[in-house]
């Protein structure tokens, strides 16, 4: 795999990462922080998703905007991440939160990030050392701003590829449960259903017993798509989207964009179009 690593790699290679713990919980947002207080892998920073990988919420943009690049980019400098440095994310929520993370790291343009196979339960499961120290921020070089826009998109830019595709020459990947794609349940959102041309891909089956599942079986998984054609992805607010995105790359597939804002941004647009037809 090239974007996702064993705990026994992380254990091997502990002194060489700048490792940044993601623990969240949607229904207890301080909860991960609470865990991450009481125990952690030694050396890991926490990051929470509410305050430090998204912004504030407005009338547009959807739940977990993305945060302030420039900001996530300083805090992330601030705790060790540099030019050539390795970055080992982990959470415990099957690689939600840890893939959200990667995400923007890829989109700040750095290369040697990872995401952790099992999460922290693995490390627990493994006996591995655990700490309750908090480790003092750092600088260890420079970490050059490269922003690769090219990984996002929005609304406007989805809006007008809905005839590319709802013909198939480009693919629109929803990554909620069955139900809510189809719009026969919507516990979060005010509106039910999915963006016209969406494909069903619920992000939860890229893993299995809390791993990912291998390279192979990631391919034959997304056989029907093909690879030459772009592919966007969205969720309800753009963090499960996130392990969609970095599964589809470990597949092979190169023309990948996250509609940052996803469905709650979607239906913050009165206008816009609304489907529960299976597709």
């Amino acid at each position: 795999m090239k974007h996702i690593v064993s705990v026994n790699w992380v254990r091997e290679h502990l002194n060489e990462l700048t490792i940044i713990d993601c623990r969240f919980h949607l229904p207890a947002p301080d909860k991960g922080l609470e865990e991450y207080k009481e125990h952690h892998i030694p050396g890991a920073h926490y990051m929470h998703l509410n305050k430090d990988l998204s912004s504030s919420v407005a009338t547009h943009g959807g739940r977990h905007p993305l945060p302030d690049i420039h900001e996530l980019h300083s805090k992330l400098e601030d705790i060790g991440v540099h030019d050539g440095g390795k970055v080992l994310i982990y959470d415990d929520q099957n690689g939600a939160m840890a893939s959200r993370l990667w995400f923007l790291l890829k989109v700040l343009g750095h290369e040697d990030v990872w995401v952790m196979d099992g999460g922290y339960s693995e490390w627990m499961k493994q006996g591995y050392p655990v700490t309750g120290e908090v480790p003092s921020h750092e600088k260890r070089g420079t970490f050059t701003f490269k922003f690769e826009e090219g990984l996002l998109t929005d609304m406007e830019q989805v809006k007008s590829q809905l005839p590319a595709f709802e013909s198939g020459s480009a693919y629109l990947l929803d990554a909620r449960e069955p139900n809510r794609c189809l719009g026969i349940e919507e516990p979060i959102d005010k509106v039910a259903g999915h963006i016209p041309g969406a494909i069903n891909f619920f992000w939860m089956e890229n893993v299995e017993n809390g791993k990912w599942k291998e390279t192979e079986e990631l391919k034959e998984r997304f056989s029907k798509l093909d690879p030459s054609k772009e592919v966007v992805v969205y969720c309800g607010s753009g963090v499960t989207a996130c392990p969609m995105f970095l599964a589809l790359k470990e597949a092979g597939y190169e023309k990948v964009k996250l509609y940052t804002g996803s469905w709650s941004d979607w239906i913050s647009y009165t206008d816009n179009p609304i489907s529960k037809i299976k597709n």
